[in-house]
């Protein structure tokens, strides 16, 4: 039996990262690195990539040749003391990152001290305890001096010996006062960094309007300006609210697809082109610019007689115009123009769509049928009807009374058929009808009592 083998699986440290190259990306500063599994990447240079918090990254050459990996944690130097990061990129990749960011200096890269211990998590997770009491109780102090800046993250030394205060200011502040009274009220060494409104959203995160984390907050490793024109090039409505983002500022998406817009709108003629036919003058309206289509009006103002063509056909329609041409529509002769007439949305749908379903009620169980009911009192009739013919003589027996119930009254009918076999009148009637004659009205007397033909002994 084959002996199984212990496969190593890596698992990502508290700070977003996780197996090898692949960083998840809840923080710009993750890096995908397509070159970790290339044999020797990491020994073709000692520089190394660290990310601290939040937006806040450096570089550190390895001195000791430690085996560091993606989501490694180390001790690295610092004025004064050492602070405690998570090893976010290894090999060639860093010194492209190095390039970008502008560290022409060698001493601004400073040196990885070892892999972190356990003391010093202890000291960096206390230090990490204190950063949001500091950041309100230096909020109040600066409030309490009158100065116009606003302290939006505050960030402690892996080894709690300096702290840095993130403000945001419109103006120049003169802080001097304040680094005196933040040393005093918390021991520690104070370094102030100015920090605009953009990279305080992606230093605090959130939600965009478009529904995913801010890309400021995710992916993107630098700001770049956005203007007006932008969204003039998109024929985006200038609507501050809606080009505003969470920062209050343009939002840098902007200029994601800006430059498409620009090279399709260069394949459409100019907005104050007139183009003319037999039948008037056509004005620009509007365009969807990556469609290559645009529409014409023949009022400058409002809409009025529109036709959408496309960026060809203007094109050769101005060329018509340019030899003293004039065509008779818009429209490519090939191509008819169909009646524009309203448009029904609910075509082909039922009108009872939404109706609930009407349930089907249970039948009830009926009682007697309807034959039954009525034969009843039919014989009830019958019934007083031969009891009064028998009191006019015809009877010499007692005149029967009138049948309680169905029971009863259909024990008489059985006594009348009884009388029609023994050769009374009624078989007579019976017989007569049988024959295709006239049907007498059938009568019914009285029940007599069974004669006892049994000879005496």
């Amino acid at each position: 039996m084959e002996k199984q083998k212990d496969y190593e699986i890596r698992t990502g440290c508290d700070r977003g990262l996780c197996r090898a190259a692949v960083g998840r990306q809840d923080r710009q500063l993750n890096t995908y690195d397509w070159l970790a599994d290339v044999p020797g990447n990491q020994d073709t240079t000692d520089l190394v990539e660290v990310q601290f918090k939040h937006t806040r990254k450096g570089y550190y050459h390895n001195v000791n040749r430690l085996p560091l990996k993606k989501g490694d944690i180390v001790a690295v130097e610092a004025s004064p003391g050492h602070d405690i990061g998570v090893v976010t990129l290894t090999g060639r990749l860093v010194n492209l990152q190095v390039k970008k960011a502008n560290l022409k200096s060698e001493d601004d890269i400073k040196r990885i001290y070892r892999l972190a211990r356990q003391i010093d998590m202890d000291k960096f997770r206390e230090a990490k305890a204190r950063e949001h009491e500091t950041m309100i109780e230096s909020r109040e102090i600066a409030k309490g001096l009158g100065l116009k800046m606003k302290i939006g993250d505050v960030e402690y030394q892996g080894d709690g010996q300096k702290a840095i205060f993130y403000y945001i200011a419109d103006e120049r502040v003169d802080f001097r006062q304040l680094i005196k009274d933040l040393a005093a009220a918390f021991h520690v060494r104070i370094e102030m960094k100015q920090i605009g409104a953009r990279q305080e959203a992606g230093r605090i995160g959130g939600t965009g309007p478009c529904g995913r984390e801010l890309c400021c907050a995710t992916w993107m490793k630098n700001f770049v300006s956005v203007s007006t024109g932008a969204a003039r090039f998109q024929d985006i409505s200038l609507n501050p609210q809606k080009l505003a983002g969470m920062c209050a500022k343009l939002k840098c998406c902007l200029n994601y697809e800006v430059d498409d817009y620009i090279e399709a709108g260069r394949q459409l003629p100019g907005r104050d082109v007139v183009l003319q036919t037999t039948d008037g003058d056509y004005y620009y309206f509007k365009s969807d610019i990556l469609a290559g289509l645009i529409t014409y009006s023949t009022d400058k103002r409002i809409a009025a007689n529109l036709e959408t063509i496309s960026g060809e056909r203007a094109k050769e329609v101005i060329e018509m115009n340019r030899r003293g041409e004039k065509p008779d529509t818009l429209q490519p002769d090939t191509e008819t123009k169909k009646p524009q007439g309203p448009v029904d949305l609910l075509a082909g749908d039922s009108i009872t769509r939404f109706d609930k379903a009407k349930k089907k009620k249970k039948k009830k169980q009926r009682g007697p049928s309807d034959g039954q009911q009525a034969a009843a009192p039919k014989a009830q009739q019958e019934g007083q009807k031969a009891a009064k013919n028998q009191s006019e003589g015809k009877g010499q027996q007692d005149a029967p009374r009138a049948p309680k119930n169905r029971q009863e009254g259909k024990a008489q009918q059985e006594s009348a058929s009884a009388q029609a076999v023994d050769g009374s009148p009624a078989a007579e009637q019976s017989a007569a009808a049988k024959g295709g004659g006239a049907q007498p009205q059938r009568q019914h007397r009285p029940k007599k009592k069974p004669r006892n033909d049994t000879p005496k002994e």
